[in-house]
C-alpha cells in the first residue's frame, strides 16, 4: 500500500465501499442472510490471518484476548450484519447506507461514556444533523411504501445495526488501545462474527446449501475481498498517513455513492425530502470530522459505513 498515493487510496475506500451495498442485494433472497454473512466473514477472516502468517506475525494469543477479538466480531461482523441484510430485503439499499451516517454519532457518545473521549458541542451539532437528515430520508418511505410495515421494519434494522456495530466499534478502540495488533484483530473477529452467525443459522434450522447462481459467488468474492479485506488495507494505511479525523471523511462520500447506485440498479426514485435528508447526513458527517473535532474512537468511530 506504500506505493499508492493518498486520493488513489481514498477511491479505492469510497468506490468499493460505495457499491458493497447494492452487492448485498445480489445475496439475499438466494441464500438466508444468516448463511450469507457466514460465508462472507469466515472466507474474508480466513484470507486475513493467512496473510499475517505469511508476513510473520503472530497468531498466538491468550484466552482472554481472545474473548476480546470475539467481543469485536461478534457485534461488528456478526449481529450488526445480520441487521444489514435484513434491512436490505426491506428497503433500497442506498437509504441503509444512509442510516450508517449515524455510526460516528454513536461511536462517539459512546467512547466518551466509557473512554472518557472528549467530544465537542460540533461534534454533538453534526450527529444531531446527520440523524435528522437521515430522519428525513427514510420518512417519505413510510408515506409511500406498498408495504409500510416492511418499511418499518426495514428502519428498525438499520437503526439496529448501527447500535450494535456502535458496540464492535468500540470494542475495536479498546483492541487497539491496549495494543493489540489490528490485522489478528480483524482476521479472528471476523472468524468470531462468521461462527455467531453459523450458529444462529442452525439454531433457526435455515438450510445451509451452496447456491449454483453466479452472481452470487461473484458478490460473495467481492464483498469478503474487496469490501472486507482490500479496503480495509487501504483505510488503516490511509488512517495512519491523515489521521482518523480526515481519513473518515470516506465516510461522507460513501453514503452518496451507495445511493446513486441504489438509483441506478434498483429503480429507487428519492424525492425532493430524500435529497434534502442526504445533504444534511452528508453536512452533519463533515461537520463531525472536520480537523480538530474528536471522532470518539480512534480507530472505528470515524470509519465509513464498511459494508
Amino acid at each position: 500500500m506504500a506505493r499508492f498515493r493518498n486520493w488513489q487510496l481514498f477511491a479505492v475506500c469510497v468506490l468499493t465501499w460505495g457499491t458493497t451495498w447494492h452487492a448485498i442485494t445480489w445475496q439475499v433472497g438466494v441464500t438466508t442472510p444468516e448463511f450469507g454473512v457466514a460465508l462472507r466473514f469466515a472466507l474474508a477472516g480466513a484470507v486475513i490471518l493467512a496473510f499475517t502468517a505469511a508476513r510473520g506475525g503472530t497468531l498466538r494469543f491468550a484466552p482472554r484476548q481472545h474473548a476480546w477479538f470475539a467481543l469485536q466480531g461478534v457485534f461488528l461482523y456478526g449481529v450488526s450484519y445480520l441487521c444489514v441484510y435484513h434491512a436490505e430485503r426491506l428497503l433500497p439499499s442506498g437509504l441503509v447506507a444512509v442510516g450508517y451516517s449515524a455510526s460516528p454519532l454513536i461511536a462517539g457518545l459512546g467512547a466518551r461514556w466509557l473512554f472518557g473521549v472528549a467530544i465537542t458541542p460540533r461534534f454533538i451539532a453534526g450527529g444531531l444533523l446527520g440523524l435528522a437528515g437521515v430522519a428525513l430520508v427514510f420518512w417519505p418511505e413510510f408515506g409511500h411504501a406498498r408495504d409500510a410495515a416492511g418499511a418499518t421494519l426495514g428502519a428498525l434494522f438499520t437503526v439496529g445495526a448501527v447500535l450494535l456495530s456502535g458496540v464492535g466499534s468500540l470494542a475495536a478502540s479498546r483492541n487497539g488501545a491496549r495494543g493489540l495488533p489490528f490485522w489478528p484483530a480483524l482476521g479472528f473477529g471476523m472468524l468470531y462474527g462468521a461462527l455467531c452467525c453459523f450458529i444462529a443459522a442452525l439454531a433457526g434450522g435455515q438450510p445451509m446449501a451452496l447456491p449454483a447462481i453466479a452472481s452470487w459467488w461473484i458478490a460473495l468474492l467481492y464483498l469478503a475481498l474487496a469490501g472486507s479485506v482490500l479496503t480495509f488495507a487501504c483505510f488503516l494505511t490511509l488512517m495512519q498517513r491523515l489521521g482518523p479525523g480526515p481519513a473518515g471523511s470516506i465516510g461522507v462520500m460513501t453514503p452518496l455513492l451507495a445511493l446513486l447506485v441504489s438509483m441506478a440498479f434498483e429503480h429507487y426514485q428519492p424525492d425532493a425530502l430524500t435529497a434534502v435528508g442526504a445533504a444534511l447526513a452528508v453536512a452533519g458527517n463533515v461537520l463531525m470530522l472536520r480537523r480538530g473535532t474528536p471522532v470518539g474512537s480512534p480507530v472505528r468511530a470515524g470509519a465509513p459505513a464498511a459494508e
